[in-house]
């Protein structure tokens, strides 16, 4: 059991928060939002749930309809936007939901991973990334996410690199307009320059995993954002700052989206620092 956790009495009363994806053995939602709830000191407990994409519409309903709430991780988020009747802003915008709860019997859905990629993003690059050209690796929600905030934050181009070139086309053109366009392969990289690269693949979960893509392969590269993260630093993070590139992994993404989800739910502000101070006693662990 989480250290948080030590102590708490769960009760019939207690609210039912949770992350529903597969994988999700490697989540630490449950690290920070339980600190996040004890902090608070609010009565309700966070869990991570495994489950196939068939079972998510019926375990959102459900859990949202008893008074619970929760996140959505891959490869789910797509078919939670699917689900919720209240579509925010974000969630109509990127096609994908990461969380999810219920008012007056309304089902609510908003993409958090939006504003958590954009506050991740100002940490990292405090100067912004107006103009700038971006490599974003991935099609999927989180990559959605990044694109929106990207866009939003007046990049001048996003190079989008997918195993799947037709998904990698569809996100272009649904979100990224004239500003975004597909690479067919890794030689359409070949001698570019970027001042930015996002990870928003799943390479990183797994140690077999390959890296996302070879750095060295590019002509120059201003900095790395892996959105991977894990209780150590992830191989790509490792292989840009081998190369002299300043990196970052994905956590303090997952704190800050955390937050904001932390927010939707109890409609009042996250404990940030409490929430960001048990990710990094976790990670000396």
């Amino acid at each position: 059991m989480s250290p948080v956790l030590s102590g708490v009495q769960v009760t019939a009363a207690t609210r039912i928060l949770t992350v529903l994806g597969d994988p999700v053995e490697h989540s630490l939602s449950p690290l920070i939002q339980n600190a996040a709830l004890a902090e608070a000191e609010l009565d309700a407990i966070y869990v991570a749930f495994r489950c196939d994409g068939e079972d998510v519409p019926t375990l959102i309903r459900a859990l949202a309809r008893a008074g619970g709430a929760g996140n959505v991780t891959l490869p789910h988020k797509e078919r939670a936007a699917a689900v919720v009747e209240e579509a925010s802003e974000a969630v109509r915008r990127t096609g994908a939901c990461n969380t999810f709860w219920s008012e007056n019997g309304t089902l609510y859905g908003d993409n958090t991973d939006v504003q958590g990629f954009r506050e991740a993003l100002h940490v990292f690059r405090p100067t912004g990334v107006a103009g700038a050209r971006v490599l974003l690796l991935g099609a999927g929600g989180a990559a959605r996410a990044a694109l929106v905030s990207l866009l939003d934050e007046g990049v001048g181009e996003v190079v989008i690199l997918n195993r799947t070139l037709e998904r990698a086309r569809v996100m272009s053109r649904r979100i990224g307009g004239d500003r975004a366009r597909v690479a067919e392969s890794v030689s359409d990289l070949e001698d570019r320059e970027f001042e930015l690269v996002v990870n928003a693949t799943r390479l990183g979960l797994r140690p077999e995993d390959p890296l996302p893509v070879a750095l060295e392969k590019l002509e120059a590269v201003g900095g790395v954002m892996d959105l991977v993260y894990g209780r150590k630093e992830t191989p790509f993070v490792l292989h840009a700052r081998a190369a002299g590139i300043p990196a970052v992994d994905g956590r303090e993404m997952l704190v800050r989206q955390g937050a904001a989800s932390f927010a939707r739910w109890w409609n009042r502000s996250a404990p940030l620092a409490a929430m960001r101070q048990v990710l990094d006693d976790g990670s000396e662990g």
